[in-house]
């Protein structure tokens, strides 16, 4: 049983097409059809079923996609032993909200660097769709998004965190000393917001409709470094993930506004896709995202 055949039959497993595993692994797409027929005699098991363009993996395709796995990380930890335990190299792909990136990644980051400095780490960032269909289509190894608490057959979640999102304000603004402001009186004021569509922002909308109100702010942005900025100042109010302000309550800049409203409360979700096969930068990162959130947990 050929390695490499193993390897086609993961990838096109993750993308549920010959044709795109071709171009990523560089094969033609003939010669991946005639990997996965070699190994499917190997096995004298049918992997995949294959009906028009669509490419789905059968019962016992599914079964072997875990045997796999397991063979690839055998296969790679052997390598590997020919390294020093510490040296990792390749690539590390992670899909992620802007915001995340901003203000909860970079000491993540930062400690990954020291412990494998000659891996190249890519950022994607966009809506939580587009970073969803990243990961079915295997252009990330790894999600890291804000919202619901969600649990989907293709993903395996390795960690999540509850976020509160929270009404902020200058600390010299008029409503920071005030207790059980109304909502109404909350939406009078100049509003900074990130872009519709954003997990967080739709639910305040949803709330804000039940009660018949809507919110028009004066500035969209799907930077919330803009967004702080113009709150530090006293630019307006803006509704956000606690922890793109906190240094800044922390310092006494900003304030959490005291709002009369049910809190509306998402996570912070790292994922990868089922099949995914866990390369040793990936170990690390997940790693590393483990030790960051519970010892904030702790603090």
């Amino acid at each position: 049983m050929e390695i490499r055949n193993i390897t086609t039959f993961v990838r096109v497993a993750e993308l549920q097409s010959f044709s795109r595993a071709a171009e990523q692994l560089g094969y033609s797409q003939s010669a991946v059809t005639v990997q996965i027929r070699q190994l499917e005699q190997e096995l004298g098991l049918l992997l995949f079923e294959r009906i028009g363009k669509q490419v789905r993996l059968t019962e016992n395709g599914s079964r072997f996609v875990l045997r796999a796995l397991d063979i690839l990380n055998a296969v790679d930890a052997a390598k590997n032993m020919a390294y020093e335990p510490e040296r990792v190299f390749g690539k590390l792909r992670i899909a992620t909200a802007e915001s995340l990136l901003i203000s909860v990644l970079p000491p993540v980051i930062m400690k990954f660097r020291q412990r494998c400095p000659e891996v190249e780490i890519i950022t994607y960032t966009g809506v939580i769709g587009e970073l969803f269909d990243m990961v079915r289509q295997n252009d990330v190894d790894l999600l890291f998004f804000l919202d619901k608490k969600t649990y989907h057959s293709e993903w395996v979640k390795v960690t999540e965190r509850l976020e509160p999102i929270v009404f902020a304000a200058s600390a010299e603004h008029p409503l920071a000393a005030q207790k059980n402001i109304s909502l109404e009186r909350v939406l009078e004021e100049p509003f900074l917001l990130t872009e519709k569509g954003i997990s967080y922002r739709y639910d305040l909308e949803q709330n804000l409709a039940a009660r018949n109100m809507e919110i028009h702010p004066f500035l969209e942005t799907g930077n919330t470094d803009v967004i702080t900025n113009l709150l530090l100042h006293n630019a307006g109010i803006s509704f956000l993930p606690k922890y793109v302000i906190d240094q800044f309550v922390r310092q006494g800049r900003l304030v959490l506004l005291d709002v009369d409203v049910p809190q509306i409360q998402m996570w912070s979700q790292l994922v990868y896709h089922k099949n995914k096969w866990i390369t040793p930068q990936m170990k690390v990162f997940i790693e590393l995202m483990d030790e960051m959130q519970r010892g904030e947990r702790c603090d």
